[in-house]
């Protein structure tokens, strides 16, 4: 029996920062010696949202290519590649939207939450309206078992299971069910507070400079009501306390909570720590990083491999798919 197939992708639009590292990156990683991982640069998905603005779209993928590579994914491995290298996903998203009721996109619960959330972009578009059923061919197309996704997100699976077996009913069993590989995805808040994210401009990038890096902790916000040195605090109030909670031994974490909650120790030796312990994870990528930034042609060979052993992939689903539709040869 062969390894089981793992599919996942990321977004490419904006850098990545430490809550990606932690919320997808190092689980990829964990997952590649054990399944046969397909990890792909969701480039046309930016399209649904930044579509008015491409300039720095590429940069933006070497971005994430660069990460993926620094955070450990190994291409003699793992297949990596680029959405839009693969032009198959964009028939078979053609093909499952004549079979696709409207409803079923329209209920998917991001759909209005972000039309609500985004008010400097127009997302009154079918490229955004039809953003589950994109996802929906890219997790289709490789047959995938499994896809890492937190509790949150098996919504979005669902409808790829919905649509997948709507297609089957039609046309015969082509599509299995994917399963959702339940993932412990944890919340990785910002420099203020919130949910680290680009739209609140409050991450902490792996392209960041140590000294950036070290600026943005330094300046974090900590328990308001620790205003002077000697005054207690609660450490759950702290968004420094929760990067521990991510970061810091449990040992350490006990130390600064015990620290905060009887003025044991102030809010700069805390962050200090917190420092020390991030740049622990963070130098090693920081190296790779330099390694591959240095080589463009090594990049381009990566991601041109993988999307080529991606297209073979895609070509063997997309030869029983038309056959099941009655789109191949006639004869």
């Amino acid at each position: 029996m062969g390894k089981k197939r793992v599919l996942s992708g990321i977004q490419p639009s904006g850098r990545l920062h430490i809550g990606n590292l932690v919320g997808a990156l190092q689980n990829w990683v964990k997952l590649q010696d054990s399944y046969d991982c397909y990890y792909f640069i969701a480039d046309w998905h930016a399209l649904t949202s930044q579509y008015a603005d491409t300039s720095r779209l590429k940069d933006y993928v070497k971005d994430v290519l660069v990460n993926c590579l620094a955070a450990g994914l190994d291409p003699e491995k793992t297949t990596i590649f680029a959405q839009s290298r693969v032009i198959e996903h964009a028939e078979l998203h053609v093909l499952l939207s004549m079979v696709t009721p409207l409803s079923w996109l329209e209920r998917v619960p991001t759909y209005k939450e972000k039309q609500t959330e985004v008010k400097d972009k127009d997302l009154n578009t079918y490229g955004f309206l039809g953003y589950p059923l994109l996802q929906s061919a890219d997790i289709l197309m490789y047959r995938a078992h499994y896809v890492p996704v937190g509790v949150d997100q098996m919504p979005h699976l669902e409808i790829t299971r919905e649509i997948g077996r709507r297609f089957n009913h039609f046309y015969g069993e082509v599509f299995p069910d994917p399963e959702g590989l339940l993932t412990e995805f944890p919340k990785v808040v910002g420099t203020d507070g919130r949910k680290m994210s680009k739209t609140y401009d409050n991450c902490i990038f792996l392209s960041d400079t140590p000294a950036e890096v070290e600026k943005k902790i330094r300046t974090m916000t900590t328990d308001p009501q620790r205003i002077k040195r000697t005054d207690k605090g609660d450490p759950d109030l702290s968004p420094v306390y929760h990067l521990h909670k991510i970061f810091s031994s449990k040992e350490e974490q006990g130390e600064v909570a015990e620290g905060c909650r009887t003025a044991g120790i102030g809010c700069i030796d805390c962050k200090k720590v917190l420092i020390k312990n991030l740049f622990e994870v963070l130098e090693p990528l920081w190296e790779r990083r330099r390694h591959y930034l240095d080589r463009p042609d090594e990049l381009e060979d990566i991601i041109e491999s993988g999307s080529a052993k991606a297209r073979t992939a895609a070509a063997a689903t997309m030869q029983l798919v038309r056959k099941a539709i009655g789109l191949d040869r006639l004869r």
